[in-house]
């Protein structure tokens, strides 16, 4: 790796934790030495890189620094396109454009030496295959999540039974042929998922849920509701 490199990528592995890292952890993560790593921090801190701690003790970088937009490593670059290659051909028309337009702006804004990367990449995703339509507007959805809105669900279950729900929506899973939008319940009183696709009809509210939507994500996330809908 060059040191060029490895400096832009101290930075990064910094900035991805927010506890202290020891340089041991950091060579171990980059294949080089301790010795090494001492030494690039030291230039980082002279180049004013707000980098603090000590030896022994681990390293952090302060908030509030970051790098020039889109100074992407070749990895990098491969995730963002296989990502964005993923959600072109598996989310809504506004997602899936959108997912089209952040690659070609990648490939536009990086250096040459780096489009083959963009615009030829060594992972492919599968594109849209088998996928059942949504039968909600999904980027209201979004929107509704956001802005932590209710929304008021006309629901039809595998068995063709329809019943209406109040849901404090939290987040949409995408699975491999459906979506699903993960949301508490008024009617149960918890959390349940519902496929996109079985969405009768949909009332988007003004007035947001009473529950903080960080408490409320928290939760959910303990609850770990992402299976396909049980219907009930």
């Amino acid at each position: 790796m060059r040191r060029a490199d490895r400096l832009f990528q101290i930075i990064q592995v910094l900035r991805r934790t927010g506890k202290p890292l020891t340089a041991d952890a950091i060579a171990e993560e980059l294949e080089t030495s301790k010795r090494t790593i001492y030494r690039d921090i030291a230039t980082l801190i002279g180049q004013r890189v707000p980098i603090r701690g000590e030896a022994g003790m681990g390293y952090i970088l302060e908030k509030g620094f970051d790098l020039p937009p889109l100074m992407l490593t070749p990895d990098e670059i491969e995730a963002a396109v296989l990502g964005a290659q993923w959600v072109a051909g598996h989310a809504d028309p506004v997602l899936s454009r959108a997912a089209q337009d952040l690659i070609a702006k990648i490939a536009d804004t990086v250096p040459e030496r780096l489009r083959p990367f963009v615009l030829e990449p060594a992972s492919r995703a599968r594109p849209h295959w088998g996928q059942e339509p949504d039968r909600i507007d999904m980027a209201r959805t979004r929107a509704q999540i956001h802005e932590g809105k209710k929304i008021t669900l006309r629901y039809r279950d595998e068995q063709g039974r329809d019943s209406e729900r109040t849901i404090w929506p939290i987040a949409i899973g995408y699975h491999e042929a459906v979506r699903i939008l993960a949301a508490w319940c008024e009617l149960r009183k918890d959390f349940r998922s519902f496929r996109t696709d079985r969405v009768v009809d949909a009332e988007y509210h003004d007035d947001c849920y009473p529950e903080r939507r960080a408490a409320l994500r928290a939760k959910w996330r303990r609850s770990l509701v992402w299976e396909h809908p049980a219907d009930t």
